[in-house]
């Protein structure tokens, strides 16, 4: 191979198949372009973020507190007690003392430093990683199986959710990611699944209404309507596995609701807070048929066998290698590449390790014209990478992906984040990502030469015009801020 070729192969596994280059990791790509990204790939599954994160039943805990005293405060404000006249003083002088504080702000403020503290150490993950492919296949399935932070609950467990259900199981079996993203707190909760009763369950039997909700869920969870909830049986076939055109009717998604009834989270009485449990009382009983395939198994193993097949079906198999495709190489997939993809999956029954090999394996991957357009999470982390830096703080970093349109933890719906170019390339979202180039610039480069540093971060990328440009630029920082504002730099 010439070492132009080579070169160039360097830069896109760095740039596409990565999140953007770091200083010297075009020098260790170039080596074995192909070889550098395999290695990434192991079974033990993708890097945990950084420092010790609480679990996803220590966070509902907490937010099981801020319910109960926002509750407690709303009731003390409702019986509009007044203090007698010789207490008003000492009221008034409590309000005012330096320690006094209220607890729901306390809690609520601890809720969103520990979402903050939870994207922020995932940002700075992306962008000093040696593994940046092994991140960019975690963040791929994370946004495949979204849960979102639109629902305060849902918010504080975004975090342990990618933790506990996403990164350990990404070079494993699909089966097995599947099994661990559905039947997670996250997903439960974001998905309604804990307001699922089987209408004919001894729960239903018993009573309905809120009172049946009261004795089923934890008390900080509780919801007005209780019932058959059809969300999650929806998504995980629309979205997460089959498709929406993978053959599946209505009557296939009430089926499957109904054998997922029973599948909750844990309350104090469970001695089980805050993790997910199976209420056997609340199960539908009964066979079930879906997609043709009748399922008799009793309680929780009936709804585990559908996932399992649901799985292992072959509109999974193109439904999800074509969302590969699509997402690593081009909004209009080869349809060679899906090919391949889908072989390789179908032929080791849904191993993501096998299949991310096949990957970075395809000729058709390594074409050098980039197809794809930069997400903004994904523009501002290879910025930082490119910059030798990384985030500091979530005050920072958030209003920069909100206004770029990419809210941290808080994608619109159960779709996740659109990857097509026209869902970001608008002339106001350019300008604002201009505006945060030009900020990013004026304190991430100092006195080090732009030149220098987009020679490291684009490689053979590096078109000659853009070079000029950024030589020309009448400061260090402009010159950073046309490297970042390049056609090169904005697509992968």
């Amino acid at each position: 191979m010439a070492l132009a070729d080579q070169d160039m192969r360097a830069a896109i596994a760095v740039t596409r198949f990565g999140l953007g280059a770091k200083p010297g990791e075009l020098n260790e790509a170039r080596r074995d372009p192909q070889g550098f990204l395999k290695s990434q790939i192991r079974r033990s599954g993708a890097d945990q973020t950084p420092g010790a994160a609480a679990s996803s039943a220590e966070r509902m805990a907490e937010f099981r507190d801020y319910q109960r005293q926002k509750r407690e405060e709303r009731l003390e404000k409702a019986s509009d007690v007044r203090p007698p006249v010789g207490g008003a003083v000492m009221a008034d002088a409590a309000a005012k003392a330096p320690l006094a504080r209220d607890p729901v702000k306390v809690v609520g403020r601890m809720l969103r430093d520990d979402v903050g503290s939870d994207f922020t150490a995932r940002a700075q993950l992306a962008a000093t990683t040696d593994a940046a492919f092994r991140e960019h296949w975690a963040l791929f399935w994370a946004n495949h199986f979204t849960v979102s932070a639109t629902k305060a609950i849902t918010g504080t467990v975004v975090g342990p959710f990618e933790a506990e259900a996403i990164r350990p199981n990404v070079f494993g079996r699909f089966n097995d990611l599947l099994a661990a993203a559905e039947t997670h707190p996250a997903m439960l909760t974001y998905l309604d699944q804990i307001q699922s009763i089987g209408p004919d369950s001894p729960a239903a039997q018993r009573g309905r209404g809120r009172g049946l909700g009261a004795r089923l869920q934890p008390a900080a969870l509780q919801q007005r309507t209780v019932g058959l909830n059809e969300n999650l049986a929806r998504e995980i076939m629309e979205l997460h596995t089959v498709g929406v055109n993978g053959g599946y009717s209505q009557a296939d998604v009430t089926e499957f609701a109904r054998a997922m009834t029973g599948l909750s989270i844990g309350g104090e009485r469970d001695g089980a807070y805050g993790q997910a449990v199976f209420r056997e009382q609340a199960h539908e009983p009964g066979t079930r048929m879906v997609m043709g395939v009748r399922y008799d198994q009793a309680g929780r193993a009936q709804a585990g066998a559908i996932l399992a097949d649901l799985a292992a079906k072959p509109q999974t198999a193109r439904f999800v290698c074509t969302k590969i495709a699509r997402h690593f190489v081009a909004d209009d997939p080869p349809p060679a590449l899906v090919a391949r993809l889908e072989a390789a999956w179908t032929g080791s029954r849904g191993d993501l390790a096998r299949v991310a090999e096949t990957l970075v394996s395809a000729p058709e991957a390594w074409t050098p014209a980039p197809r794809k357009f930069k997400t903004p999470y994904e523009f501002v982390v290879s910025s930082y990478r490119a910059a030798g830096a990384q985030p500091q703080g979530f005050q920072a970093l958030a209003p920069i992906l909100t206004s770029l349109g990419q809210k941290p933890f808080s994608a619109p719906s159960p779709k996740g984040w659109p990857e097509d170019a026209q869902s970001w390339a608008a002339p106001d979202a350019i300008v604002k990502r201009m505006q945060f180039a030009q900020g990013f610039s004026a304190s991430a480069v100092h006195d080090r030469d732009p030149k220098a540093l987009a020679t490291e971060a684009l490689g053979e990328r590096l078109t000659p015009q853009t070079a000029m440009a950024i030589a020309r630029a009448e400061s260090r920082p402009e010159g950073f801020a046309l490297l970042l504002m390049s056609p090169e730099f904005q697509r992968r």
